[in-house]
Formats: structure tokens, C-alpha cells, sequence
């Protein structure tokens, strides 16, 4: 099979007809062998009931329904599962994202060798108050994770069958699938300028707190990517340097109280100084960061997946 196309769905009966016709169109008309798959994120608006009765009626299209709202990247995770294509394409259903797009990943893929495609919708049909901070958002993942994207919350996007099979995709974590895939040995990553479409039926369903979401769902998938098998390297280094900052500073405080002693000048009690308290609260946090890591590094040992490694290519080992 050429293409797989998974498409995450919430209250999107409206543009569903639609948008099954304008892909089935583009997929035939470039004789491509393929499968749709609409994951109904737990929908109330008789989605299911469309997609049940369509997909009796079309052996292309295949339909899984969430018994409620989990969120896209539950759906984008089902929807990798059951992917049998060779390239995985996957667009929202509000029509927003073009089918009219998807031989140009599929062949950049295919052809170009890419790993992962992502979309860039250069002219977008939305606000200032979504593009601004999409803008600034975009600048700071691709900063973070050294992945030259424009648009890394994209949804449309191209993946060779072998990365969406190598990568888990939960929580939010949908919008950093690029660096999921980088983290995973996928490397070569692409871009392309991609259509945006004016929202044709219904309203969003994602709202300003999707950027701060976004921003602590980056700070997490970074630090799991970095230290998630080796905590110790950062709290414990992070333990050490406060608890060193800490004694250094009692040191000093005590000598310099000996120092004035010995010349015989009459100074407070180094109790009544708040720096001692300040180089001591330094000690404490220190050592509870240094636990922390050592905490964590036990835990780490203990997870089944602590040599799970993922493996390109094997030769001739028997030998």
C-alpha cells in the first residue's frame, strides 16, 4: 500500500463528506493504493454515524471511535498503530489542510529520501491574535530543538512507516513529533510550503492556552529526551554546585568570624548573619537535588525499557 492518511476528529460531521471526496479524488487521480483512517476523538455531533455508514460503502476509508475526548496525540498514536501505508500522511479534518498536497510529500519522501515532511502554512487565513504567538512559539521549539521548522504544530504532515512505528506520541506531545522522530534516529527531516484553507464549517477547537501548553510540554520532552535515562547527570551536578556554593559560603562566614576573634574585634554571633542562612538553605537544596537525582537514577534502572535501543540494520552477526 502507497499511502496511509490518519485523520484525529472531534465534531467534524460537516466537513467529513467533504473532505472523503477530496481525498479519495486527488488518491485516484494519481493512482495511488491507499487507506483513510478517521480516529473520532470522541465525538457528539453523528460523526461516528457517518463514518460507520461510508466506511460500509468504501473499503478505503476505516474508522476508530474514542468512547470520549482524549486529545489529538491519543489519536495520532491509534491512527500510527494501524498505518499500513509505506508513507503516513496526516491532516485535520475541518478542511483547513488541502489532500491536493499529498503527492507533494508522498514523492519528497519517496523520491527526495526525506524521513519526516512537515507543512509550512506560509499565508495563513487566521489572526493576528493565533499567528503572533504561533510565530514566537514556532521561533522557541525550533531554537530549543534545533529542528528548522517554521511550523512545527502543523498537522499536515508526510512520515515514512518506519518513524511513526518508532515513536510514541502521548499527552500533547503532537506538536514536537519532528523531535520525537530526531530522538528516535530520524534525522533527515523536511519542510514545504503547504496550502491554508479559511475554516469552512465550525470553530476551533483549540484556544490560546495550546501556546502555554505548548511551551511546558516542550520543556518536558526536552529534559525526557536529555536526561530521561540519566537524571543524576542533571540534578545531581545541579545538587553538587549548590551544595558546594553552600559550604563555601559557611567556610567564609566562619573564618571571617575567626579572623575578627583574632585581631580582637567584637562581631555578632554568625546566626544572627543572614548569609548563613541564605549558604545553608543552599546545603539543603543542594542535597535534596543530589537525591533527587540518585532517586531518580534507581528508578531509571529498574524501567524495562532502560536497554531498549532502536536498531537500523543487522549483518551477518552469526558470523
Amino acid at each position: 500500500m502507497d499511502i496511509s492518511v490518519i485523520i484525529p476528529l472531534y465534531n467534524e460531521v460537516e466537513s467529513l463528506p467533504e473532505l472523503h471526496q477530496w481525498i479519495s479524488r486527488v488518491m485516484d487521480a494519481n493512482g495511488f493504493s491507499y487507506e483513510i483512517i478517521l480516529i473520532d476523538d470522541g465525538s457528539n455531533d453523528g460523526s461516528w454515524n457517518w463514518i460507520e455508514k461510508t466506511a460500509a460503502a468504501d473499503q478505503h476509508l476505516k474508522g476508530v471511535r474514542f468512547r470520549r475526548n482524549y486529545g489529538k496525540s491519543a489519536a495520532l498514536h491509534t491512527g500510527f498503530e494501524e498505518a499500513q501505508g509505506d508513507v503516513v500522511i496526516t491532516m485535520d479534518a475541518d478542511l483547513q489542510d488541502s489532500p491536493e498536497e499529498i503527492p507533494k510529500l508522498y514523492a519528497m519522501i519517496k523520491e527526495q529520501g526525506f524521513d519526516l515532511v512537515s507543512g509550512w502554512k506560509k499565508k495563513r487565513y487566521d489572526p493576528i491574535s493565533k499567528t503572533l504567538p504561533s510565530k514566537i512559539y514556532n521561533a522557541t521549539a525550533s531554537y530549543v530543538t534545533g529542528i528548522k521548522l517554521h511550523d512545527f504544530n502543523c498537522g499536515l504532515k508526510g512520515y515514512k512507516l518506519e518513524v511513526v512505528k518508532s515513536i510514541e506520541v502521548y499527552g500533547e506531545m503532537h506538536r514536537y513529533i519532528p523531535y520525537m522522530a530526531k530522538q528516535a534516529g530520524f534525522s533527515n527531516i523536511g519542510e514545504c510550503v503547504v496550502q491554508h484553507q479559511a475554516r469552512k464549517y465550525g470553530v476551533t477547537k483549540f484556544g490560546l492556552s495550546r501556546f502555554i501548553f505548548g511551551y511546558l510540554d516542550l520543556m518536558s520532552i526536552s529534559f525526557i529526551s536529555r536526561f530521561g535515562k540519566r537524571p543524576m547527570h542533571l540534578f545531581g551536578t545541579l545538587g553538587s554546585l549548590m551544595f558546594l556554593l553552600g559550604f563555601l559560603a559557611v567556610a567564609w562566614i566562619g573564618i571571617y568570624k575567626l579572623i575578627n576573634l583574632w585581631h580582637g574585634i567584637l562581631i555578632g554571633r554568625i546566626t544572627q548573619d543572614p548569609y548563613f542562612y541564605l549558604a545553608l538553605t543552599s546545603m539543603i537544596l543542594g542535597t535534596q537535588l543530589f537525591l533527587a537525582g540518585f532517586l531518580g537514577e534507581l528508578i531509571s534502572r529498574s524501567a524495562t525499557e532502560r536497554n531498549h535501543y532502536l536498531i537500523d540494520k543487522k549483518a551477518n552477526l552469526e558470523n
